[in-house]
């Protein structure tokens, strides 16, 4: 039982010391990029093969600027309903 305990806190410090990893790193490969996008490497490779996300291929590997990828993961932006309303009311003083 020890045993199993201490392999699983082993296991989170791996991951621990992997996230803390892609957090120091600009250039991403398709497993950091997953992990940090939180999708499917499998997921990855067929939105790369439609080229809908952002990414670059050098020696047949796949690689992710982490900026990029932020940017894409947050490129449809939901407004509020507080936005909508001011932009309604800005658009509504100049189109009179």
């Amino acid at each position: 039982m020890e045993e199993k305990a201490l392999q699983e806190l082993n296991d989170k410090l791996d991951h621990i010391a992997e996230l803390t990893l892609i957090g120091s790193k600009t250039v991403l490969n398709i497993d950091e990029a997953a992990l940090f996008t939180g999708l499917s490497v499998g997921h990855i490779y067929r939105l790369t093969s439609g080229k809908q996300i952002p990414h670059f291929k050098k020696n047949r590997r796949l690689y992710f600027k982490k900026a990029e990828l932020e940017e894409w993961l947050l490129d449809n932006k939901i407004l509020t309903e507080s936005e909508i309303q001011s932009r309604a009311s800005t658009y509504t003083a100049i189109h009179k």
